[in-house]
């Protein structure tokens, strides 16, 4: 018995006095189960059909696990010369059979019915359609005949030498191979749309399907002797190559794009071509081989294979090098791969008298048994001691342990960003200049250092729009411990805007020693020189911003020593930005008093020379050692300035929905005219085109153009965004200064303004900050806790899309700051601790709760809206006057409204009487009045069509007893 012999999984016998041959079985998932596990098709000379779906071999089944194993077996009378699997019908994506017969083509669908006993499934073949041939056939192949994608065509061959077509159900033309003697193995390759056999001249040749297509007709074989009596070209070989010996099989693989072989298994050797009909490798066999199989290999550019011998040997090459040989209790004839539900990647063998056999690689097992080493007394008070120790450890290991491990990448490896104090000579940048200034590049040099061994490594650069780099991506070489190594790459401006971030991020994945991945990330800053110069102040600007302090003011040029030197203003209190882009920003420092004055005529332009403004005051206070150094904005909120960004880029949004939808209807239009054009074109008889073609250039033109029109907007969107980042940006910092936010409570507001990064055709900006927004109005800014626990029961919301306008995010942000003003805090713990009223428990659904009462105006800010919005809706005097002369049987919908009139001029004129009542008696009346209101509602809402005996004047006396009950 060999030490490699192929371990059986599955096993079975095939009928008695059976025969089969290489093309008798193929593996698929015949029934279109969609498991993913491949079913056994195999066909015999005899005519039967059986499918198998293999499952372990268990020692008590025995010929119970072979019936459940076998689903199918059928007798189709006729010989099966080769069974295949493929998309063989039209209009379908389902896999069927199709078996070759040596007179007749059968396709077949495969159906599985669930059972509903304990004897299982059930399955059948039902017969698709079928092809009588009018030639004995030899063997057959199918695949993407002429490039078709979707479905495969079936070219049979016959044994006197001619090619059949065929196309799903209809037969497309046949051809004879020329000197053609006896039939050889025939394969497609889909790679270069051609056909391969061996000729009786033992050489490998090869035919195109066009070359095919278009050859001489070949319903009746003529002598080659006479003149052809049909139009067409002689039918011949676009290439051949002489291989000296009779070839067994050919076997063409597609594992993946890159793979470009043809394999023949001749007598004696086994060739491995290249499409072009290069040679790649010839190995030269030792034993007469029987089958063979190409499968994928996991190493890049090779090949393995399946060879199986008569010596009932199975061999596994890896290209020319022997890797693996196992034993076999049978010559094998055909070889094939499959998966099955509890062993993946297994081989399937059959023999020519019907052995099939599932198995899988392995060696024999060593029954050799270690004797029992004599054992020892079990020393308790030590296992104890061990115990105790190891306990220990596991409580010190879950006390530091978080959910997330800690440290662990950063120990690993270093990342360390430097960026270069100087601008780049020469510079980089793609855009030489913008308005006659030259635009600069800085250097970042970007050093990795591991202390552990590190694989895969990668690292990327991000940077904010319009900035770029000249390379974002870079595959550092395996690290060993110790090692370090560095990437050097330029950052520049490389668009007509100012970016809104001068920011950039670093993204470092690798994988450690043990094959697990990291993911490390950081961030360096950019110079403002990167994107402005130095420049003479401008007098008058349109947005001005005065920034407060507590400490004299600081020397501009001592802060901004780079753009000092290009400067005119030699005392050191004003200093000029120029952008690139464009743009002028001014910095004043008073003589007189603590104050920073930031001046532009664009409202965004002033965000990057704010925000350096700042931080450069405050290292320059820290190095000095001043710790009370405070900042502050006492000046109203440009919110008016700011709305000019937010309504410039919801127009630009909104432009783009509309070129979207002319777009496509546009489209659709052209297609439409094609099809008729196409319809005219293919009639038999001419008709006129009836301008149809002018239509199609014209729709054309159009497409052309407004095409054009969406890249444009496309670009001034984008555009349009950074400003409008850098806007609220600007906008965040004024009320985290002029308010006193915690650093804390600034991330909570800037992520709140700028929920997005990139803007989007499903999610815009505007949408996202009005609900984001609109939840910090509902929780932590919300007027009453009842408010905010309302809000909290509320489940699900509506859909975020865009926004017929603008005006409910303007009122909201307007609200935001104003509650700001007033007091209120940023927090996200409010929303956890908020307790749920009893009252409000009960509201499921998001109908249920009534939206925030601000939304309108405040209430107690502004008290004459109600009533000015009441008396819009009075009712017109002639209703008033048939009023006063009697009493309606039905109050119409005006007497009611006319009501908290009525009631409020009583209050006026009574005031002084509302102030002698005493509270208690008002709050029982009350609670009375409000409960017979409560009634009447409910009166109203449910259709109750009582006459009312109480007049507005009587009403109005029960509003002069109970002077509070309006204003509950």
């Amino acid at each position: 018995m060999s030490l490699f012999k192929a371990r059986d999984w599955w096993s079975a016998a095939l009928g008695k006095g059976e025969e089969f041959d290489q093309g008798c079985m193929c593996v698929g998932d015949v029934d279109n189960s969609g498991t993913g596990h491949d079913k056994v098709v195999v066909g015999s000379y005899m005519g039967m059909l059986r499918i198998f779906s293999p499952q372990p071999a268990k020692a008590t089944e025995g010929a119970q696990g072979l019936a459940d194993a076998q689903l199918l077996e059928v007798h189709l009378q006729n010989a099966i010369i080769q069974v295949e699997l493929g998309k063989f019908v039209s209009c379908s994506d389902l896999l069927h059979l199709a078996v070759l017969h040596p007179r007749r083509l059968s396709v077949f669908s495969v159906l599985g019915t669930a059972g509903n006993v304990e004897h299982g499934d059930q399955y059948q073949i039902k017969l698709v359609y079928e092809h009588n041939l009018q030639r004995t056939a030899c063997n057959m192949t199918y695949g993407t005949f002429g490039g078709v994608t979707g479905h495969h065509s079936l070219c049979i061959q016959s044994m006197d030498g001619m090619l059949m077509f065929f196309e799903q159900d209809s037969y497309s033309f046949g051809r004879f191979l020329p000197g053609f003697l006896l039939p050889g193995p025939l394969a497609y390759n889909s790679r270069t749309d051609s056909f391969l056999t061996v000729s009786s001249a033992r050489q490998l040749e090869s035919y195109k399907y066009e070359t095919l297509a278009v050859a001489t007709d070949a319903e009746n074989r003529q002598d080659p002797d006479q003149p052809l009596k049909t139009g067409g070209k002689r039918l011949t070989p676009d290439w051949t190559l002489v291989l000296g010996e009779q070839a067994l099989d050919i076997s063409v693989p597609s594992f993946s794009h890159s793979s470009s072989f043809i394999f023949i298994l001749g007598e004696r050797n086994l060739y491995c071509l290249r499409d072009n009909e290069q040679i790649h490798f010839m190995k030269k066999l030792e034993f007469n081989p029987s089958c063979f199989l190409p499968y994928a290999s996991l190493t890049d550019g090779t090949t393995n294979l399946l060879l199986g011998n008569h010596t009932n040997m199975l061999l596994v090459y890896q290209d020319v090098t022997l890797k693996w040989a196992a034993q076999l209790d049978f010559v094998p004839v055909a070889l094939r791969v499959a998966n099955f539900p509890e062993l993946k990647g297994a081989v399937v063998s059959l023999s020519w008298d019907g052995h099939l056999l599932c198995s899988y690689m392995g060696t024999d097992p060593s029954f050799f048994t270690t004797p029992k080493v004599d054992s020892r007394e079990v020393d308790y008070e030590q296992a104890d001691a061990e115990m105790r120790r190891l306990h220990k450890f596991i409580r010190e290991a879950s006390r530091t342990q978080d959910i997330l491990p800690k440290g662990e990448n950063e120990e690993d490896v270093t990342v360390t960003a430097c960026v270069s104090p100087h601008m780049d000579m020469p510079s980089r940048a793609l855009i030489q200049d913008m308005d006659d200034l030259p635009v600069p590049s800085v250097t970042v040099k970007v050093t990795v250092k591991a202390s552990s061994v590190l694989t895969s490594a990668r690292l990327t650069v991000a940077v904010q729009t319009p900035l770029a780099v000249t390379q974002d991506q870079f595959v550092l070489e395996p690290l060993g411990v110790g090692s370090s190594t560095a990437v050097v790459f330029s950052v520049f401006l490389n668009g007509r805007y100012p970016p809104a971030d001068l920011g950039g991020d670093l993204t470092l994945s690798y994988s450690s020693p043990t094959g697990v991945p990291h993911i490390i990330q950081r961030q360096f800053s950019l110079p403002l020189a990167l994107v402005c110069t130095a420049t003479s102040p401008s007098k008058s600007s349109v947005f001005k911003i005065t920034v407060d302090t507590n400490q004299p003011p600081v020397d501009l040029a001592t802060i901004f020593p780079e753009f000092a030197a290009n400067s005119e203003d030699n005392e050191g209190n004003s200093l000029a930005f120029r952008f690139l882009p464009g743009g002028l920003v001014t910095v004043l420092a008073s003589k007189t008093s603590q104050r920073y004055r930031i001046q532009s005529d664009a409202f965004e332009d002033m965000w990057l020379v704010t925000k350096e403004l700042l931080r450069r005051v405050d290292d320059h206070f820290s190095k000095m050692g001043v710790d009370d150094f405070k900042k502050s904005f006492s000046g109203p909120l440009p919110l008016k300035d700011y709305f000019l960004s937010v309504d410039h880029h919801f127009e630009l949004r909104v432009s783009a929905q509309k070129y979207q939808d002319l777009l496509s209807e546009r489209a659709a239009q052209f297609r439409a005219i094609q099809r008729r054009l196409l319809t005219r074109f293919k009639d038999k008889t001419p008709a006129p085109l009836q301008n149809l073609d002018t239509l199609l250039d014209a729709t054309y033109t159009q497409v052309m153009t407004l095409a054009e029109a969406a890249e444009e907007n496309a670009c001034q969107l984008e555009e349009a965004f950074v400003r409008l980042r850098s806007s609220t940006q600007l906008l965040v910092l004024l009320l985290s200064l002029g308010q006193g936010l915690t650093p804390e409570q600034t991330n909570i507001l800037e992520a709140t303004m700028l929920p997005l990064l990139h803007d989007t055709p499903q999610l815009g900006w505007e949408e996202s900050c009005d609900a984001a927004v609109s939840h910090l109005l509902r929780t932590c800014l919300s007027r009453s806790p009842k408010d905010q626990a309302t809000t909290l029961a509320q489940a699900g919301g509506p859909v975020l899309g865009l926004p017929r306008d603008t005006d409910r995010l303007k009122k909201h942000i307007t609200l935001l700051c104003e509650r700001l003003a007033k007091g209120g805090r940023l927090t996200l713990a409010s929303e956890a601790n908020a307790q749920v009223p009893a009252q409000v428990q009960n509201l499921a659904a998001p109908g249920c709760v009534e939206p925030i009462a601000e939304l309108a105006g405040d209430e107690t800010e502004e008290p004459q809206d109600a009533t000015k919005f009441i008396k819009k809706k009075q009712p017109s005097k002639k209703i008033k006057k048939d009023k006063d002369k009697k009493v309606s049987s039905e109050p119409s919908e005006g007497a009611v409204r006319e009501e908290p009139v009525a009631a409020d001029e009583v209050k006026k004129k009574e005031s002084s009487k509302e102030k002698k009542e005493n509270r208690k008696e008002s709050s029982k009346e009350v609670k009375k009045e409000s409960s017979s209101k409560e009634r009447k509602e409910a009166g109203k809402e449910t259709g109750d069509k009582k006459v009312s005996k109480k007049t507005s004047a009587s009403k109005v006396k029960e509003k002069k007893k109970d002077p509070e009950a309006g204003e509950a």
